[in-house]
């Protein structure tokens, strides 16, 4: 698990899902799948700061690193997810670089941060703090997610912040916010992501999106995409569910 930033700033493909049911069961079943990572999701379900900590001891279990979405760029939520022994983060709806920054020092211990020093579960509740302090600023993966139209217009200054593991693409709510939705907007949207591809690119970050299944990821993948958050526990439940029924049905 230690590899998961290299993997994730050497451009290598990953693969992880979001994960929204809130229960350890749900993890484990993920987790023994095969993915590279979970995205725990904290702003869009029903995952509040208490249950993390057990969402990301049951993705341990596996050796799947657990990253957190959380719910804002608040500096407690991410010292609460990093505190709890995720694998990184996942800081929604950066629109500006000042965003940006902030996250880094919420995220980093100084002289590259502000992350506060505390006794959780990552540094084994205070009894192996200096071994994860040493190691946290090499280990854990920041990543923020460009899905406004501000961040989109501010992509050069905020793709250019150190200290940023990953750029992550939100198409659904920058569809909404550029005025992008639907067949009607693709050619808009995509135009998009490729602006923002390839300004983090250049810049040296790795870029990440989510998708709702992995029909284009090649097509992603060759514009210079690689680190993936396919669909969520819910759909792939929902999907698999309602495939089954309709096989069984036809029978």
């Amino acid at each position: 698990m230690s590899d998961f930033r290299k993997k994730c700033i050497g451009y290598e493909r990953v693969i992880g899902t979001f994960a929204a049911i809130p229960h350890p069961v749900a993890i484990e079943v993920t987790a023994a799948t095969g993915l590279d990572f979970l995205c725990i999701d904290a702003e869009h379900s029903q995952i509040d700061r208490e249950l993390i900590e057990n969402l990301v001891r049951a993705s341990d279990a596996h050796r799947v690193p657990a990253m957190v979405r959380v719910p804002s760029h608040g500096s407690e939520w991410i010292a609460s997810a990093l505190d709890a022994g995720a694998a990184g983060v996942l800081v929604p709806r950066v629109s500006t670089a000042a965003q940006a920054k902030a996250a880094v020092m919420a995220t980093r211990y100084p002289p590259v941060g502000e992350r506060g020093v505390g006794p959780g579960r990552a540094s084994a509740y205070g009894y192996r703090i200096p071994d994860y302090l040493k190691a946290a600023n090499e280990s854990l993966v920041l990543a923020i997610q460009i899905e406004t139209a501000e961040g989109l217009a501010n992509v050069e200054e905020i793709v250019a912040v150190e200290g940023v593991d990953v750029i992550f693409i939100g198409p659904g709510d920058l569809s909404v916010s550029i005025d992008a939705m639907g067949p009607a907007g693709a050619e808009k949207l995509n135009a998009a992501i490729t602006n923002i591809t390839t300004a983090a690119r250049k810049a040296g970050k790795a870029v990440g999106i989510f998708r709702p299944s992995a029909d284009d990821v090649g097509k992603w993948a060759e514009a210079g995409i690689s680190f993936y958050l396919l669909a969520s526990d819910t759909m792939f439940l929902g999907a698999s569910l309602a495939a089954g029924a309709a096989a069984a049905r036809n029978a």
